[in-house]
């Protein structure tokens, strides 16, 4: 076995597991979790949360955050985010019944619309990311890539940049809802930091989802959810 075959087992074996996949995906919100936060979603004891907390800090996949005597945990990054909701997306879908009417809207409003660690997802994350390439403002024809159009597009929106060393300006990200791609990178950061600040969608508490006050016509584009 050669050393790059042996670190991906590794990954995998890190995520082959219910509770520490249920951490990663909890996660995925972006926000900096307790252990004892983690424990409750994952339905076990915080000495058992810990065990699992320290093999996915070891392994890269979470980083630790202190602050005081408190210890947060998050994901190492949004290349791992990426990795996990493509995983998601990919893994067969089972049916579940929503027995109220709570459930129903909950479940709605995450296909809806929801974050991707720091991007938009559901059916908003892929209607921008369409309307962008109906606009001609990405392109696909080689991987994908921002057109000077679509500079010159978040240019006029106010949206500055932030392509930190390492990080692709824009990326496609697998939906886990929607099984289409939405857009990751610096792009689908600053496009969903835009969308929250000037209200355009706002945070549904518990979760992910987001409620759509506009639709993607907020952005300046035709189509919409």
């Amino acid at each position: 076995m050669t050393a790059e075959g042996e670190e991906l087992a590794g990954w995998a074996r890190m995520l082959a597991d219910g509770t520490r996949a249920t951490v990663c995906l909890a996660l995925l919100d972006g926000r900096a979790w307790t252990a004892s936060e983690l424990a409750k979603v994952a339905k076990v004891s915080r000495p058992t949360i810990s065990e699992h907390l320290n093999l996915l800090v070891a392994g890269g996949l979470l980083s630790e955050v202190r602050q005081g005597r408190h210890r947060y945990v998050k994901l190492a990054g949004p290349d791992t985010a990426e990795l996990l909701e493509g995983l998601a997306a990919l893994a067969p879908r089972r049916t579940e019944l929503a027995n109220s009417l709570s459930a129903v809207s909950k479940r709605d409003a995450f296909a809806r619309a929801r974050t991707c660690y720091d991007h938009l997802a559901g059916k908003l994350g892929v209607a921008v990311a369409d309307a962008m390439t109906e606009r001609g403002l990405i392109d696909w024809s080689e991987g994908i890539a921002l057109t000077p159009e679509g500079q010159a597009w978040l240019k006029d929106l106010g949206i500055e940049l932030d392509v930190r060393r390492g990080r692709a300006a824009v990326r496609s990200c697998l939906d886990v809802t929607e099984r289409r791609p939405h857009l990751a990178g610096a792009v689908g950061t600053a496009l969903c930091k835009h969308a929250l600040d000037n209200g355009w969608v706002t945070r549904i508490p518990g979760g992910r989802a987001l409620k759509v006050n506009g639709a993607v016509q907020a952005f300046g584009l035709e189509s919409g959810v």
